[in-house]
């Protein structure tokens, strides 16, 4: 990342925790997500010094901060950077890292430490965070000298941005903070094991149009690699070439237009059937930016296997370690499309241009999405949550402000309704909890991406469950001026884990009510918490309410909570089971 102009004069006496600081200056940090503690308090007062440069936000727990720069890492490409204390601030910061890690998101994240005189030795709220986290960050450090802070700080951004993605996480004990040096601003970094990929080479990408020239039956398998990579555009110029169908993961979503002829939408466990369909039937899969996750694959040994594979990835790691490929191919996927688009404007490859190359395939895929669509029960005495989710795209389609609205989700039913019926035609409008699926997540999620997008409309589509573990993040909605939306769908219920009980063991309740014992009765009243927390909301129970209720959220100038009451007893269909194939889809 590029550094913006130095603020400070050369030989000056800097605090380590000044140091720091201006270090996030210039690595054109210009929001930070901390929650302050004993043994993060100097970066906190140095934090207080730069107001008119990074703008700090407190949330009301840590986790809700670590999710907050994932909002806004994942909508801008940035990394997001949060800060809490030592002990208990930072082992809060584990699932967020943890999530990062999974969803291959750029973060970093500063914690307090105790003095390094007492490390080890289980002083007041020490923890070995470095140790706790090693293996869900992509790099870690415990600086020990404040002369390594400016050096640390470069090399962390370089490592969370570059290559695949993924959070740092950067410990900073107390005195390192205290201690004053004279800073030098440009340390060489030390990453000798830190190898990012190189475009891929002509000669691979040459035996790839070859595989597309033999094919009959291909199918493009994308995912978050797009996003990252920043590939939408070449995804599209690509696709629209060659004639080739797209089927889009969960974190691929946005990647390519859903209303696009060739999209065939999300595939996997809760995919469409058309798009299963065609990836089981498919004679090559184009698999782009993905690691064959076992949401999407189901049994291994039956995804795709009546085809060849081509998979093209930016971590190393990840190729051929679910799932064998024909041809490998180790690079940035932007590149590699880029440089895929121009040998299809070579006059020898004019044969595989047009969409009319693959007819028969098509009328096999455009017979399958007539039979096979996805679709709801029709009812007028309940609210569905995919009609209300179906609802609000369509007014703000109506209304012209999609390509200004930003999606998040907590994690559950609704999370997989709004994926299959919010339809998404830009990148980094959607933002969800993909590889460790993190209740809790949509709204710090969304506060985030609102911080770093004033301008846009943010909507959390969330469920009871999911909105309640992280509700405290309303207060700080409203001390910061944060006009996030929460579309809550609330039946009472985990409603995905209910779903399982009901398809899987005979309906026995495990713990999945989280009513008050009267199921007639809504409980918690999530008007009164969320006016408590002087945010505006009101419920909706009648299906002839809710355009109305949706369009004053929308227009809401303030965060707002629409409480839509659900039934319980909806399924996100289709679905695969785990560990199951295509031909074990249940759709009904």
């Amino acid at each position: 990342m590029a550094e913006t102009p130095k603020t400070q004069t050369p030989g000056m006496m800097m605090s380590g925790s000044d140091i720091l600081v201006e270090c996030l200056i210039r690595q054109g940090v210009d929001h930070v997500f901390a929650y302050p503690g004993g043994a993060s308090m100097p970066l906190h007062q140095s934090l207080t010094r730069v107001e008119g440069k990074i703008r700090t936000i407190l949330p009301r727990h840590e986790q809700g901060g670590g999710f907050m720069a994932h909002g806004y890492a994942r909508t801008t490409g940035k990394a997001g950077v949060c800060m809490a204390t030592s002990g208990p601030g930072a082992t809060n910061f584990v699932t967020c890292l943890a999530d990062a890690k999974m969803d291959s998101v750029p973060m970093i994240c500063i914690t307090g430490q105790v003095g390094t005189p007492v490390i080890g030795t289980d002083a007041f709220q020490e923890t070995p965070i470095v140790e706790v986290c090693r293996a869900i960050t992509k790099h870690h450090y415990l600086i020990q000298r404040t002369e390594d802070i400016t050096r640390v700080m470069k090399e962390a951004f370089h490592i969370a941005t570059t290559g695949r993605p993924g959070p740092v996480i950067i410990d900073v004990p107390k005195d390192v903070q205290n201690n004053r040096i004279v800073p030098d601003w440009d340390p060489p970094m030390n990453l000798p094991g830190y190898k990012l990929a190189r475009a891929p080479k002509r000669s691979d990408l040459e035996r790839i149009i070859a595989e597309i020239r033999n094919a009959k039956k291909p199918v493009i398998y994308g995912g978050g690699g797009i996003i990252h990579s920043g590939a939408s555009a070449s995804l599209k110029e690509f696709a629209e070439r060659a004639g080739i169908p797209v089927a889009l993961t969960l974190h691929g979503l946005g990647g390519f237009p859903s209303d696009h002829y060739l999209c065939l939408q999300m595939l996997g466990m809760h995919g469409t059937v058309y798009s299963n369909y065609a990836v089981n039937d498919a004679d090559l899969l184009l698999a782009f930016g993905v690691r064959f996750d076992d949401r999407v694959t189901g049994k291994l040994a039956e995804f795709a296997k009546h085809g060849r594979i081509v998979h093209i990835d930016i971590d190393p790691s990840e190729l051929n370690k679910n799932k064998h490929a024909h041809i490998a191919i180790h690079g940035d996927l932007k590149a590699a499309l880029d440089g895929l688009n121009g040998l299809l404007k070579e006059e020898k490859n004019a044969d595989l241009i047009g969409g009319g190359r693959y007819p028969d395939w098509m009328r096999q895929i455009d017979a399958w999405r007539e039979t096979e669509p996805l679709s709801f029960q029709k009812r007028d005495d309940a609210i569905l949550p995919q009609y209300a989710i179906q609802r609000l795209w369509q007014i703000l389609k109506d209304r012209k402000q999609l390509d200004e609205t930003i999606i998040t989700t907590g994690v559950g039913q609704h999370q997989m309704w709004a994926a299959q019926y919010f339809k998404l035609n830009q990148p980094r409008h959607w933002v969800t909890s993909g590889g460790l699926g993190t209740m809790g997540f949509g709204l710090p999620a969304a506060l985030g991406a609102q911080a770093a997008h004033p301008s846009k409309l943010v909507v959390d589509i969330d469920g009871d469950g999911s909105f309640l573990m992280n509700i405290q993040e309303l207060a700080c909605a409203f001390t910061e001026k944060l006009p996030a939306k929460v579309l809550l769908l609330n039946n009472q219920h985990l409603g995905m884990v209910v779903q399982w009980e009901d398809r899987f063991y005979e309906g026995n309740r495990g713990h999945t009510y989280l009513g008050a014992g009267h199921e007639e009765e809504e409980y918690p009243n999530f008007v009164q918490l969320a006016k408590g927390f002087k945010v505006g909301a009101q419920k909706v129970t009648a299906k002839k309410d809710l355009d109305e209720a949706l369009e004053e959220m929308i227009d809401s100038k303030g965060a707002y909570v629409l409480d839509v009451m659900t039934p319980y007893q909806e399924h996100v269909l289709p679905m695969i089971p785990s560990g199951m194939t295509v031909r074990d889809i249940i759709k009904a």
